[in-house]
């Protein structure tokens, strides 16, 4: 219903930013990861939201950015996982990590995230390893590579993206490599030559 805001940010505080659009203030729920990429009180923002309809509330959700709303409407999908959970993962981690995670099936690092037991964690993964498979095109990488490099760049992808580097940026500097690098050999040349910039 509503797709995006933009306005001012008029507040800021934890999991919450107010954006005033045309004299109204919308109280749109966050992450941190958000809060800290939207700048300051004052100035200009947008926000990808999602409205949430329940018989007792109507909340606003907003994202800096489209991957991290899709991330969070996925994880209401799961049966027993709510917004306040879904906003404690996405604050925790970039969507492309919580990815990464659910993929390789690390429900134990889910629970490092306050508000999510191992149970919620184990549901998590069951329910969306799949749905991402599909969805995102850093975990489709490895279709395009040559099957013996395969787990190598994977690998090394995995590793670059959790220290907070983007795919767009690492993968031309990881396929220059030869086939035959270890992901550690690759890790430490991606690493150099993005130090570059």
């Amino acid at each position: 219903m509503i797709y995006s805001v933009s306005g001012k940010l008029t507040e800021k505080e934890e999991n919450l930013a107010v954006i005033e659009c045309a004299g109204v203030g919308y109280a749109c729920r966050t992450t941190q990861t958000t809060l800290s990429k939207i700048g300051e009180i004052g100035e200009d923002v947008k926000l990808y939201t999602f409205l949430s309809v329940r018989e007792d509330a109507m909340e606003l959700f907003g994202f800096a950015e489209k991957s991290e709303l899709n991330c969070f409407k996925m994880l209401l999908t799961v049966s027993g996982i709510g917004a306040k959970a879904g906003l404690s993962i996405l604050s925790e981690m970039t969507p492309n990590q919580f990815a990464l995670l659910v993929s390789s099936g690390d429900s134990s690092a889910l629970t490092k995230v306050k508000g999510i037991g191992k149970k919620s964690a184990e549901r998590i993964v069951v329910d969306l390893k799949d749905k991402l498979a599909k969805n995102n095109p850093v975990l489709q990488t490895a279709v395009i590579l040559p099957a013996h490099s395969k787990d190598n760049l994977s690998e090394a992808l995995g590793a670059l993206l959790v220290l907070g580097y983007r795919q767009e940026e690492v993968m031309p500097v990881l396929l220059k490599q030869p086939e035959t690098t270890s992901p550690e050999e690759l890790i430490k040349l991606a690493l150099m030559e993005m130090g570059k910039h």
